[in-house]
């Protein structure tokens, strides 16, 4: 896998004097799921920030439909908005809609989730490192688990998000040499949402009532795996690893019902696409990709956290 180079420092762009209260524009988002509080972070940081540049923010929910998101993409491009940024509900399928938004001669982004499509152009991309989030949770896993038992993995591979950090936590384990003392027995689709993580769950369990341990592909997922795992008792006997950092996740974490998540920073990608947009249209050279680290939050650093109960 080609290695992308980790922007530790997002973009440094200098605002022109008279901005402030002046209206630019318009910037039409449209993110994976506003029942996220992830994708809500990133939609009220964008709107914090394009105001300190005069552009207005317009948010979709995508919500996991890919026409529906396709259909919002439109309605920007009627509308004539400045800039589109995406979070695609599927990463190759969002190809002709951006092509559409190419053609309108508008600008577009991609944030937290990258377009997968062919002959579709995207002006620059932010995003969490994915795949080495996916090695943080692959090691957490490896902590929680002594290095032995069953593994199962609650995937979304339809996105390229999702698909990267499937792949960076099989080969995490796979680097540590535990193809044999935790080998993955399931993987099953649960689409990034609590509801299908909950009835993913469930089968994979009831498949596979040894598995010990589970990687839900996001903080939604790992819930409603608790939540399957609280029906049928299991909560303590398996260790679930999430990703994203919600709250309602790192409430669970100290309160010992998930073991961890790899957490991300939804500011720092809703400030940096914005900043990448303003930077873009400054005339200044824009970094295609940019990705930000995560990290693994456990119990450790939830009891240290002061906005937990």
């Amino acid at each position: 896998m080609k290695k992308l180079i980790i922007a530790t420092l997002l973009f440094a762009v200098f605002a022109v004097p008279g901005f402030a209260g002046e209206k630019k524009g318009t910037i039409g988002v449209t993110l994976l799921a506003m029942s996220n509080p992830f994708f809500k972070d990133i939609a009220d940081n964008m709107t914090t920030e394009a105001a300190k540049y005069g552009y207005d923010v317009v948010v979709a929910d995508g919500n996991f439909d890919v026409s529906r998101q396709s259909n919002q993409v439109k309605d920007f491009i009627a509308n004539k908005y400045d800039c589109i940024v995406l979070s695609p509900c599927d990463s190759k399928a969002i190809g002709p809609v951006i092509r559409e938004a190419n053609d309108a001669g508008i600008p577009v982004f991609t944030v937290d989730i990258a377009s997968l499509a062919d002959n579709a152009e995207v002006i620059a991309h932010i995003a969490t490192d994915n795949y080495a989030g996916g090695k943080v949770a692959g090691r957490g896993m490896i902590q929680a688990l002594n290095g032995k038992g069953k593994v199962g993995i609650l995937s979304h591979n339809e996105t390229e998000s999702g698909l990267m950090r499937n792949n960076g936590f099989r080969d995490a384990l796979k680097e540590a040499g535990m193809e044999n003392d935790m080998p993955i027995v399931s993987e099953l689709p649960a689409l990034g949402s609590r509801e299908r993580g909950f009835s993913a769950c469930q089968d994979m369990m009831q498949a596979h009532p040894d598995i010990v341990g589970i990687f839900a592909i996001n903080d939604p997922t790992a819930m409603g795996a608790l939540a399957a795992l609280e029906g049928i008792g299991k909560v303590d006997q398996v260790k679930v690893i999430g990703f994203d950092g919600m709250p309602e996740a790192k409430q669970a974490i100290k309160d010992g019902k998930l073991y961890g998540s790899s957490i991300q920073f939804p500011d720092r990608l809703g400030i940096g696409v914005v900043q990448a947009f303003i930077a873009y249209m400054n005339g200044e050279e824009v970094e295609p990709v940019t990705l930000i680290d995560t990290e693994l939050y456990t119990k450790a650093e939830a009891d240290k956290d002061p906005t937990l109960r």
